[in-house]
């Protein structure tokens, strides 16, 4: 896996690797579970997709997990929600992501793929705020859809922006 920057990796994507544009995966990253989104075709919505079980000890599997996406999606590349601080110092959670994505990538199986951080503060809140009316029967699937939907909030502010970033270079170009 190889850090991109958010306008690198968005333009990559656009471009495609392959015959057909790549999609993105947004990834939310917390101590027990991760939370994936995709992009649609076009790159333009965020769709749920589905949250993965986090060990310390299922770091392959979860690669492998990853690499079946990469081909049954086309994924290009993976945002992955970083919790950024104004002060610069790293959090807890900050250090979780950063694990997380060195031992993905320590595996070898995704090297193909870029990536790159977008900030994910609020999200989680944002999505627990919109949940709570829905009163979901247990703390597992309240926790699972939070963490789901977070990562939808994610990679679609990133989509927003990219795309918004795009139309005013475009628009300069005229």
């Amino acid at each position: 896996m190889r850090l991109l920057k958010a306008e690198e990796l968005f333009r990559k994507v656009l471009e495609g690797g392959s015959k057909k544009q790549g999609r993105l995966l947004g990834l939310d990253v917390g101590s027990k579970y991760v939370g994936l989104a995709v992009s649609d075709p076009q790159n333009k919505i965020a769709l749920p997709l589905s949250v993965l079980g986090r060990t310390k000890t299922n770091i392959d599997l979860m690669a492998d997990d990853f690499k079946t996406l990469v081909k049954k999606y086309s994924l290009e590349g993976l945002i992955v929600g970083y919790p950024f601080n104004l002060q610069g110092q790293s959090s807890p959670d900050a250090i979780q992501v950063s694990l997380l994505v060195g031992e993905l990538s320590k595996t070898g199986k995704l090297d193909n793929l870029g990536y790159t951080y977008w900030d994910e503060n609020f999200t989680s809140k944002c999505v627990e705020a919109l949940l709570n009316p829905l009163k979901l029967s247990t703390p597992v699937e309240t926790k699972t859809m939070t963490d789901k939907f977070a990562a939808v909030c994610i990679l679609q502010g990133y989509l927003d922006n990219m795309n918004r970033a795009m139309r005013s270079t475009d628009d300069c170009k005229e």
